[in-house]
């Protein structure tokens, strides 16, 4: 049993030595712990220090991709060298690397297939009340919407089965936390919660400068997967809610023309039968762009399921 713990580094030179020092050389049930530190197009000596503290692989992108496309290669680069379960953690040591053996657990025992690690985010001391409150909502929606039972969503210290690993596909660049858990959820993956600690903080984020970017940035990013993976929700309720728009209008207008009795007979109503026109218009073109995106979805599912087949057979391939 193998493992690969992966880093996705961006100008990491200060906080590396001190990450990669803090995660475990051994764990319970597995035979090897490698580490893998992925340069995403750093300026700085990433590499360089990654090599001088002991990292097994490092993997530069040459050019800073963003997290997602740096999760996703350094995914890739894994498999490849046969790894059955990955570990992601970040690069700013925010997460205890002690807690590695807890999150690998579920995976080793066969009862989930990603596993996401909790921080305790109503007790964090370095979480304000807004941000706490924004990290309890931003995860209940995106259970919502993916299906699954994770407490903390946007968290990055995450264990993956092999399984899982061969079915994740990133469209998005901004983050891999939320849609790897919606296309889980869509795959029927299990996804299991643990709780885990954290370290005193090094540095501020580099994801989001302040909490109106958070929110923005989360909000349009919550807002592009849901339309990504649940568009028949989205364009069918809105076309539902223009409909009943539409005929609330329409039986306005027959009450009014037919069964009252107004003092002005030549009241035509012409701008709520216009207002109705354009509400049902609009309500079957997002039922029709509601079509054209499931049917997308299909083809995207289609190839996804092919994808998966061709690293399969690779994989399988590799280990003869």
């Amino acid at each position: 049993m193998k493992l690969i713990i992966q880093i996705p580094c961006l100008n990491e030179e200060a906080t590396l030595p001190l990450t990669l020092a803090d995660l475990p050389r051994e764990v319970p049930g597995i035979d090897v712990v490698e580490l893998l530190v992925i340069d995403d197009g750093s300026t700085d000596r990433t590499s360089e220090v990654a090599k001088e503290c002991g990292a097994h692989h490092v993997l530069r992108l040459g050019s800073n991709r963003g997290l997602a496309t740096a999760f996703r290669r350094g995914v890739d680069y894994a498999l490849a060298h046969g790894a059955d379960i990955v570990v992601n953690t970040d690069g700013d040591n925010q997460y205890c690397g002690a807690d590695i053996p807890k999150l690998v657990e579920p995976v080793l025992r066969d009862r989930a297939d990603i596993v996401v690690g909790s921080r305790p985010i109503v007790d964090h001391p370095e979480f304000g009340a807004v941000k706490k409150l924004l990290q309890l909502v931003g995860s209940w929606v995106l259970r919502m919407i993916s299906k699954t039972s994770v407490r903390d969503a946007p968290s990055g210290f995450r264990a993956f089965s092999r399984e899982a690993c061969m079915r994740i596909f990133l469209y998005t660049r901004f983050s891999y936390c939320m849609e790897t858990l919606i296309q889980a959820g869509n795959n029927g993956l299990r996804v299991e919660s643990v709780d885990i600690r954290v370290n005193p903080k090094t540095r501020d984020s580099r994801l989001f400068r302040s909490v109106p970017e958070y929110v923005c940035k989360t909000g349009s990013a919550m807002l592009s997967l849901f339309i990504l993976y649940r568009p028949s929700r989205l364009f069918f309720s809105t076309a539902g809610l223009l409909f009943l728009g539409a005929l609330a209008l329409g039986v306005r207008f027959i009450y009014l023309v037919y069964f009252y009795n107004e003092a002005d007979p030549t009241r035509t109503h012409l701008p709520s039968i216009v207002l109705l026109a354009i509400l049902a218009l609009a309500g079957c073109l997002l039922v029709a762009v509601g079509i054209l995106a499931e049917l997308g979805r299909s083809q995207r599912r289609l190839a996804e399921e092919t994808l998966y087949q061709s690293r399969l057979a690779a994989s399988r391939q590799s280990e003869r």
